[in-house]
């Protein structure tokens, strides 16, 4: 049986599916990725995931796709990962060599929202833009049907200029998308928040969660009625309507998709907010056309996009 393989590579686990042609799910594997032990060590973890999923029955491998965090070039080439120790790894490359099949390797997100696209029923819609809110926001750009990747990082739509002037991103510019919408920077709003002695619901979820705040304790406090949780939501699709209307001004897509926790958890209460944002910055006339929807894979959409880009090589 021909079967293709989707990876999805991240800082903790490492996950993957094994299909038919037809996109069936025949197996899956998932190990840790155990990045703090050095490369070597996550090499072959994602060996393991790929050997231990090629013992299917009958298995003939003809494709591999993979997503990882980080710049990835058109080659396969992880020119950084920010949680994985890959530095101008080649690892198309290390995986074309073992395995002798079509390799595809590119940027978690553009992967994921890639696997989201194809997911649900968008034949109508072949110009489709992806934003990915997690610890990060990233985005994906498909145009008429493909994902552009441009050199092989286009979509940062995280690094956006959404304030001039305004609060510092992890990447050392001013005023990014990323710096207000991300599940960081939202942490870090409710923290300064609380230290300044406001009232929230937040002071015991912060304590419940641990080091990192869950999406589900956001929609939990906002469900209350919690002030901050209010503001906090209000402040993310203000920022999130701010670059939406930017990139329909810039691209005019059929549908925008939304994704990543924050947006699994708090669904249509925070897509009507952005698109309500969004109309006081696209032209007049172009936001009509436009489709939202909510991400639907959640942890799967890598492996999926990761199977069809690698399918699209054949």
């Amino acid at each position: 049986m021909k079967t293709i393989l989707g990876l999805d590579i991240g800082g903790t686990k490492i996950l993957g599916i094994l299909y038919d042609e037809n996109g069936k799910e025949l197996a899956r594997e998932k190990k840790k990725t155990k990045a703090n032990e050095g490369l070597d060590v996550v090499i072959n973890q994602i060996y393991k995931v790929i050997d231990n999923l090629l013992e299917f029955e009958n298995s003939e491998l003809i494709a591999l796709g993979a997503g990882v965090p980080g710049l990835v070039d058109d080659e396969g080439t992880i020119a950084f990962s920010p949680n994985i120790p890959f530095r101008d790894f080649k690892l198309g490359e290390k995986l074309s060599e073992k395995y002798a099949v079509p390799i595809y390797v590119g940027n978690d997100v553009n992967v994921a929202m890639f696997g989201e696209y194809k997911h649900i029923d968008r034949r109508a819609s072949k110009h489709v833009l992806g934003i990915f809110i997690g610890t990060g926001v990233g985005g994906a750009i498909i145009i008429d049907g493909k994902l552009y990747t441009g050199q092989g990082s286009a979509g940062e739509f995280g690094h956006m200029v959404v304030s001039a002037d305004g609060a510092y991103c992890g990447c050392g510019a001013q005023g990014c998308l990323e710096a207000y919408a991300s599940k960081t920077a939202i942490q870090k709003y409710i923290s300064k928040q609380l230290n300044k002695g406001r009232k929230s619901m937040f002071t015991e979820l912060l304590e419940e969660d641990g080091a990192v705040l869950k999406s589900s304790s956001i929609r939990k406090a906002y469900d209350a009625e919690d002030e901050l949780a209010k503001e906090i939501v209000d402040r993310l699709a203000r920022y999130l309507g701010i670059a939406v209307g930017n990139l329909i001004n810039l691209y005019h897509p059929e549908m925008i998709i939304i994704g990543g926790g924050i947006t699994e958890a708090l669904g249509e209460i925070l897509l009507d907010k952005i698109i309500s944002e969004s109309r006081q910055h696209a032209m007049p006339g172009l936001l009509g056309t436009v489709n939202f929807e909510v991400s639907e894979l959640a942890d799967e959409a890598g492996v999926f996009g990761a199977y069809h880009l690698a399918k699209n090589m054949l």
